[in-house]
């Protein structure tokens, strides 16, 4: 008889992984100066597409035995996100509000200033600003993070269990889990 396998456990190292990368690529882009650049949080989403893809594979072929369906590669990927999601929103909250307070500033000056790009008028800018102000908070930002990364980890994981997911034929397969 087979062992179930707990796909939390399994995933542990896996989520680990991609929350340190994701850390990682913060630290770069926050010593680089480029915390700011939205273009470039686009391009981490690719690398977590790739990442997650891998981890994934690996979670099918070391504990799957090689076969997975498109259910549990979507929930491999869910568990693997949900990880790094908690690790990225760790990491987030002691940036903005231990390391480096002072980066909400700046995040708030560069929403000013697109909404003087946008045409805004003086009184729509400075009501968007109190908003903005009372929502941009540590706490805040770190419950958005959570959301946001989980959110993003079940589009990204429904196009990665696409690709990753691998059924055996009922027909050859004896197994009883086939």
């Amino acid at each position: 008889m087979e062992q179930k396998v707990n796909a939390w456990k399994a995933n542990l190292t896996n989520g680990l992984i991609l929350g340190l990368i994701g850390v990682a690529y913060s630290l770069i882009m926050y010593f680089l100066d480029l915390t700011t650049k939205q273009s470039l949080g686009y391009f981490f989403i690719i690398i977590e597409i790739v990442v997650l893809y891998f981890l994934v594979k690996s979670y099918r072929d070391n504990y799957m035995h090689g076969m997975i369906t498109y259910g549990q590669a979507l929930g491999a990927g869910m568990i693997i996100c949900v990880y790094y999601a908690i690790i990225a929103a760790i990491f987030g909250y002691i940036l903005y509000a231990i390391i480096d307070p002072g980066l909400i500033d700046k995040m708030l000056a560069l929403s000013e200033e697109q909404n003087l790009k946008r045409g805004m008028t003086q009184e729509q800018i400075d009501l968007s600003m109190r908003v903005t102000k009372k929502i941009m908070t540590p706490v805040f930002m770190t419950i958005m993070a959570v959301l946001g990364n989980i959110f993003f980890g079940l589009i990204i994981s429904l196009i990665v269990a696409a690709f990753v997911r691998k059924e055996g034929n009922p027909l050859v397969d004896s197994s009883p889990n086939a």
